[in-house]
């Protein structure tokens, strides 16, 4: 069987207008003699009926702290109204379907509520529908333990379970639609030159989700990544091409520096806060990092040198950041309103000059680099939060990003 995998997100679903949309891209496949598994996310955002967000601050309301299991078992109710509602309109249209919740798909979890891991998928069921013709519609972000407990899979769980469930089914592709036409070189709100990556290899999409770019969830990517799988990342009701994400990336320009271009794109984090240790022993650096671990927070940026150690934490977890150092007379400086740059690329492993770059860009800007951290395809930047759009527009030109 020739097997697709196509998932739409909650912005895809939310109007009559927009599920239509979605549905000729169901039916534009399905035409073309695929086999095809929907997979759906809870319809709409935050303020809308069936959202997850808004089912969540609903049981909040009633309830201080909900308890995770319970929690569970109300956030997957957005993903099944979805995908029973998704169902109902194919088979309105004409055509055969099913909807199935994610347990009934056989997605099979462990039992951290609210941010399980699949173990595997009982592709069984799927497979037998698929065979008798029908459209499988299958509730995302959600499955099931050994045990029947009803799980959720946590932000962005909707990608994972449609690159997971077509890797168990040997499709031959996931395509993602989101209200996102493409992966851009740098956020277009803030770069209107922004330009639409026609194809991506794995580590470049991976690194960019993690560094800020909201397209695809990284753990949807190391699945695909894993088997493999292509990608393709589209905007529901965009004839533009999107982005495809394989192995294999075609270099498609030339930069500033006279070779293929070494960067794919800009990101950006902001919400940071720096934390700074001019004296501390490297006992002391242990119990911190052991305390931090035990209180759930990442840490990210991570510098250590004989002088200083320092590294960055979201600046949600500030308080409790500042809770722990007190509680173990920790001194330490802690600086808000800090934000991270990156610049993505395969091409940047072994490429003299790209860091020169980086800081004349910045130098031009005016804005001064706080801190640094890289890898063999990333190399990130420390700035004032003040200024990232500022920083943004300045190393997409610096790179020649904007140029066809």
């Amino acid at each position: 069987m020739r097997i697709l995998v196509q998932k739409f997100g909650g912005s895809s679903l939310a109007t009559l207008e927009l599920r239509q949309q979605a549905l000729q891209h169901i039916l534009q496949a399905y035409e073309k003699g695929k086999k095809i598994v929907v997979v759906v996310s809870a319809m709409g955002r935050k303020g809308d009926s069936f959202a997850t967000d808004t089912l969540l601050d609903f049981f909040s309301q009633i309830v201080v702290n909900p308890p995770l299991r319970e929690k569970d078992l109300v956030l997957s109710c957005g993903e099944v109204i979805a995908a029973a509602v998704m169902a109902a309109e194919i088979k309105q249209a004409g055509y055969a379907a099913i909807a199935l919740t994610g347990w009934q798909a056989g997605v099979i979890t462990d039992e951290d509520f609210g941010q399980a891991e699949i173990i595997r998928i009982k592709k069984e069921r799927i497979l037998k529908q698929l065979q008798e013709g029908k459209i499988v519609v299958v509730a995302g972000f959600q499955g099931a333990s050994e045990n029947g407990e009803i799980t959720t899979l946590g932000r962005g769980g909707s990608d994972t379970s449609a690159v997971a469930i077509a890797a168990a089914l040997g499709a031959e592709q996931v395509e993602i639609y989101s209200d996102v036409s493409a992966v851009m070189t740098a956020d277009p709100r803030i770069v209107p030159e922004a330009r639409p990556i026609k194809n991506i290899g794995y580590q470049e999409v991976l690194q960019m989700a993690r560094e800020g770019a909201k397209i695809i969830h990284p753990r949807a990517i190391d699945i695909a990544l894993q088997y493999n799988l292509p990608l393709l990342l589209k905007k529901t009701g965009d004839p533009s091409p999107g982005t495809l994400v394989t192995h294999q990336r075609i270099n498609d320009g030339k930069s500033l520096i006279n070779k293929p271009k070494v960067v794919t794109g800009i990101t950006h984090v902001t919400g940071l806060a720096q934390i700074s240790f001019p004296k501390i022993d490297k006992h002391q650096l242990e119990e911190i990092l052991k305390q931090f671990s035990a209180a759930g927070i990442s840490i990210d940026l991570i510098n250590f040198s004989p002088q200083e150690k320092m590294f960055t934490v979201n600046c949600t977890e500030c308080s409790r950041v500042r809770q722990i150092l007190h509680a173990h007379g920790f001194d330490a400086q802690i600086k808000e309103g800090v934000a991270k740059v990156t610049v993505v690329g395969s091409g940047i492993r072994g490429v003299p000059g790209v860091m020169s770059m980086i800081v004349t860009a910045l130098n031009r800007a005016q804005i001064p680099i706080l801190q640094t951290a890289d890898s063999h395809i990333n190399i990130s930047c420390l700035i004032p939060e003040k200024d990232v759009s500022k920083a943004v527009r300045f190393l997409h030109r610096e790179f020649g990003l904007d140029e066809e």
